[in-house]
């Protein structure tokens, strides 16, 4: 099993990476078959099912299709080139798709929430449709958003893949659970991050890994910038409020006082990630760690140790991201990273896992104490359920992004006490996960109907 730190950390648009990212790539994928098709359609079609049907508008599903119709891609995204593209669709009720030409498309036809069973592979399904003149089908296929921006087909879901692709390269170190992982860095003397950093280089140069490292901070600590100074109301409807900058304010303001609590700590490490959580619902741009609705851990984490801890340097960020895409690795492959399919303990639960894993190594943890921390902070979110109220990634999901940065930081620091040696294996409670995310009730897998999401009186 190889999924590159590159799979795990994908730089994209809020305010999900199921639900939005996933069927925009979806949609361009569609694009991709259809240009080397025989056939010549005429006009498109677009059904969402399960999860992606029932919180499809507040996780912008629906204009993630269109545009994904319309050639955008997440990583590319254009803000003020979208809205303009969605009026000019909807005005015309039709999409010019380049190599293609002009295809019929009307938003409020076309585009179909179907609140029936979910399809049979997984909670977040859609199928895409290729008509002719007369409306009769010429090609269709089925795609299935699995968490963090992958996207599989029908048949590459059937097939046993993961989201990765292929079996992919031969790399040094192929570990697929942890005791693997723990024996390869034992017998080669290695640490995660060096293991990890030996299987990138098997599909890029190290100057290139080196800049898609730094890119990818770069991009997580912009959008948690841009998230300490948003202010006003968040869009969808529930009126939520950004907090972030006044926090942020207050905090500074009481910097070189002898009055504040040593607790006050933790109010830090949430404003991180509420700040990029804050910037993820505002549809921002934002890295996936490892999804859109956990963003904000794994920075919030990094932010915290560059910011606070004496000693720490941006040049060792590499070497954090690295060991976090380790475990992430591992919770996507034994598991799930999808909230839609095991709850918010395979989100924010798996990336608390990261980045007390990625906190623990730079920190000087030994690999038994990585593996330890990543342990630590997932066995306790396990059972966490996906409740979004009003189908947005704002409550409880903001909020849930600092405290899970919170118990990372806890975990690392238990596991740093210890000698590595402990009672749960990360395996165990990665299995554990799946099982308990496979016996979820579907209502507390982010289908917003139950809950938070039903307890909350609308306004």
């Amino acid at each position: 099993m190889f999924l590159s730190v590159f799979d795990l950390f994908k730089i994209g648009i809020g305010p999900s990476s199921s639900h939005t990212m996933g069927p925009m790539v979806a949609a361009g994928r569609f694009l991709d078959r259809l240009r080397v098709t025989p056939f010549h359609p005429k006009a498109l079609r677009a059904r969402l099912h399960g999860s992606l049907a029932l919180t499809g508008v507040g996780h912008a599903s629906d204009r993630a299709v269109i545009l994904g119709l319309a050639g955008f891609l997440p990583e590319t995204f254009d803000a003020a080139a979208a809205e303009a593209a969605l009026s000019e669709i909807r005005r015309l009720a039709q999409i010019e798709v380049e190599g293609i030409g002009p295809l019929r498309f009307d938003p409020e036809r076309d585009l179909v929430m179907d609140f029936g069973p979910a399809l049979p592979g997984h909670a977040n399904g859609m199928v895409l449709q290729a008509l002719d003149a007369q409306g009769d089908l010429l090609f269709e296929e089925t795609y299935y958003s699995v968490g963090g921006g992958f996207v599989l087909t029908a048949a590459e879901l059937a097939a046993g893949q993961s989201g990765q692709g292929p079996k992919g390269p031969k790399v040094p170190y192929p570990f697929e659970k942890a005791a693997q992982m723990l024996e390869m860095a034992k017998a080669s003397r290695l640490s995660i991050a060096q293991l990890k950093r030996a299987n990138e280089l098997a599909l890029r140069s190290a100057a290139e890994l080196d800049a898609g490292l730094l890119r990818i901070w770069q991009v997580m600590r912009d959008c948690m910038d841009r998230g300490l100074e948003g202010e006003g109301i968040l869009p969808g409807g529930l009126k939520v409020r950004r907090r972030a900058k006044g926090i942020h304010q207050a905090l500074l303001a009481e910097r070189g006082l002898n009055v504040t609590a040593p607790h006050i700590i933790n109010d830090w490490i949430s404003l991180y990630g509420m700040a990029v959580n804050e910037e993820n619902a505002a549809g921002g741009q934002v890295v996936t760690a490892p999804t859109n609705g956990a963003a904000g851990v794994v920075p919030a984490v990094i932010r915290y140790w560059l910011d606070h801890v004496p000693g720490a340097s941006e040049a060792r960020v590499g070497e954090f991201l690295l060991t976090a895409a380790a475990i992430g690795g591992l919770c996507k492959h034994n598991a799930s990273i999808s909230g839609a399919e095991c709850g918010c303990q395979a989100e924010v639960g798996s990336a608390a896992a990261m980045a007390a894993a990625g906190l623990c190594a730079v920190l000087g943890g030994t690999p038994e104490q990585v593996e330890n921390a990543a342990e630590i902070a997932l066995e306790h979110h396990l059972g966490m359920t996906c409740d979004p109220v009003a189908g947005l990634v704002q409550v409880p999901c903001i909020e849930r992004n600092g405290l899970g940065a919170i118990k990372a930081v806890s975990a690392a620091s238990l596991a740093l006490r210890g000698d590595g040696q402990h009672l749960v294996s990360l395996d165990a409670c990665i299995e554990t996960m799946r099982q308990t995310g496979r016996d979820m009730d579907s209502r507390y897998k982010e289908t917003s109907l139950g809950g938070l999401a039903v307890n909350i009186p609308e306004c």
